[in-house]
């Protein structure tokens, strides 16, 4: 007899562990992601709605889906919601961003480095509008990966900005 609910697949996160990615939305959006442990990611954003955000240490739910598949999901201080399926192997991402109303009708509160203004984003999202939240699902390209460390605080430690040329459009 088949399990009405199957357990989960072995969590073996070794696949993903200190992956540093670059990837761009079919939209255009350029976005960069360090797995930096399996309850921590660090992040930037490039171009799109808020890029110029920059993000260290974000709690995330990090799940293994199966062989090469994996959902990093997390929760906000700004209250944005994002969901994101990594496949290595085709080297595809699709992701969820659930953007409260106000950072959707002022996102540029939230292009900094969201680490030294955490109560400031916090008051934003108390403030609100939070509803309707805007939702944007798109699919990415995985342009450049490479293997880092744990914990490697070298990885995503300065703004976007100060990025040699060149640094979003490698491809490997």
């Amino acid at each position: 007899m088949t399990a009405l609910f199957p357990a989960a697949p072995e969590q073996d996160l070794t696949g993903i562990l200190g992956r540093h990615f670059i990837y761009t939305y079919a939209n255009g959006w350029r976005y960069e992601m360090y797995v930096k442990n399996a309850e921590t990611i660090d992040y930037r954003i490039h171009s799109g709605m808020v890029g110029g955000r920059w993000v260290k240490d974000q709690p995330v739910d990090l799940v293994r889906l199966a062989e090469d598949s994996y959902k990093i999901s997390w929760n906000e201080p700004t209250g944005t919601s994002v969901s994101v399926n990594v496949l290595f192997g085709p080297r595809r991402l699709h992701g969820v961003i659930f953007f409260p109303r106000w950072v959707h009708q002022h996102p540029e509160r939230t292009v900094c480095f969201q680490n030294e203004h955490l109560e400031r984003m916090k008051r934003y999202r108390d403030q609100g509008p939070t509803y309707p939240v805007f939702t944007v699902p798109e699919f990415a390209t995985i342009t450049f990966v490479e293997d880092r460390s744990l914990d490697d605080e070298t990885v995503i430690a300065e703004p976007p900005e100060r990025l040699p040329e060149g640094y979003t459009t490698r491809v490997n």
